[in-house]
């Protein structure tokens, strides 16, 4: 007989991914009164990769579900000015008041998830973190009906469930254990590096750009600055690869731009340096008979843009709406919605990715780029005003 791990023998839902979009989904359905289990292979509280910046329609829902207070009071600092540098030209911009906004913020993922992950458990979901998912359970007919997970403890797991939903990242095994078809690809990608550092003045956000390559300054937390560096991947494997016994991220920016040069002076590195390889976006299927992706599972674009956790926490809401609905109309709803808000930010961040703008462009690119997310924000607007999830 197999050992009891969980409260239950059925859910409502199984949530494989406790990172933002799995912990704000299963948030949300705990609210409406569903039992919820969550499972992740890591540790909790641990640290992710990640592009830290929270644009305005993810400013906006965490407000509202009433997280966004507990993240203050961790320390992230509010950001109310962004400069985008263009070569040698400076545009500053300070955040105008909409929608109920009237700051930024870039919390540490041991921030933003751990608030999520509190708030889910105070809603009455089960978390359970060291528990790895192994493949789905399926009835006679296909549909799936629960999953198998594993521990170190307890070995195999078998628990059944309405439906599983896939929060695991981009490399997500519920995508490849569901056949989650693959239906589009990006052609670009790019490579970056980041560190975090004490010292730097807050002046907001800063993102420069030159000729095929980017970075950036972002207010974070314990009074430090995430700075990153992004290049194509051949530049990446010499100048970051080829240098890691000193710092890359500092090295690069002092021999590419002196406003940097005289930013990172007086800062001090207080981790070690994130390097990312690069990967090609994805928009895969994201629902099917028993199942649904959620975050980067079933949508990942090129970091360039820092769009990755606006989506995903936009995309926890959309699926939740369609999961309480129970239907399969509402499901195949909920993709359809994703795909028309996300495709033409997915072609954005693909084309910024490829470093074959002139500044001018990409200045252009950037206009439209800030037309879709103001359209975005408003249908994120519309949408809480009418949601019936509770706060």
């Amino acid at each position: 007989m197999q050992t009891k791990v969980f409260s239950n023998d059925h859910y409502d839902a199984i949530i494989v991914g406790a990172r933002c979009a799995g912990a704000a989904t299963a948030m949300l359905l705990a609210r409406a009164g569903q039992r919820v289990l969550v499972v992740d292979w890591a540790e909790e509280g641990s640290d992710t990769m990640s592009t830290h910046a929270l644009m305005r329609g993810a400013v906006m829902q965490l407000d509202r579900w009433g997280v966004l207070p507990g993240i203050v009071a961790a320390g992230t600092p509010a950001i109310r000015r962004t400069t985008f540098q263009y070569g040698a030209q400076q545009i500053p911009l300070d955040i105008k008041p909409s929608h109920g906004v009237d700051a930024l913020y870039a919390p540490r993922r041991t921030v933003l998830d751990a608030a999520l992950v509190a708030a889910a458990r105070a809603a009455g979901a089960e978390l359970c973190f060291g528990i790895s998912f192994r493949d789905v359970l399926r009835d006679a007919q296909g549909r799936v009906r629960g999953a198998v997970l594993a521990s170190s403890r307890f070995g195999r797991i078998e628990v059944s469930a309405d439906i599983v939903i896939g929060a695991d990242g981009r490399r997500s095994s519920v995508a490849r254990r569901v056949e989650a078809r693959t239906n589009l690809v990006s052609r670009n990608r790019i490579a970056c590096a980041y560190a975090y550092y004490e010292g730097i003045e807050d002046t907001g956000s800063h993102w420069l750009y030159l000729p095929r390559f980017a970075a950036g300054k972002i207010p974070t937390n314990d009074g430090a600055h995430c700075v990153f560096v992004a290049l194509p991947m051949e530049r990446f494997n010499s100048d970051v690869r080829g240098v890691l016994a000193e710092d890359p991220v500092a090295a690069i920016l002092a021999d590419e731009e002196p406003v940097f040069a005289d930013m990172m002076r007086p800062a001090r590195r207080t981790s070690e340096v994130t390097l990312f390889a690069g990967q090609n976006g994805h928009m895969r299927q994201c629902q099917g008979p028993g199942w649904a992706l959620v975050g980067d599972a079933g949508y990942f674009k090129d970091p360039l843009t820092a769009h990755g956790i606006t989506d995903a926490l936009r995309d926890a809401e959309s699926l939740a709406e369609a999961v309480l609905a129970g239907t399969g109309q509402a499901l195949q709803a909920y993709q359809r919605d994703r795909d028309a808000l996300s495709t033409e930010l997915f072609d954005i961040s693909d084309e910024i990715a490829g470093f074959g703008w002139s500044l001018p462009d990409l200045q252009a690119l950037h206009m439209r780029l800030n037309t879709v997310m103001k359209q975005e924000q408003d249908w994120m607007a519309t949408r809480q005003a009418e949601t019936r999830i509770a706060a």
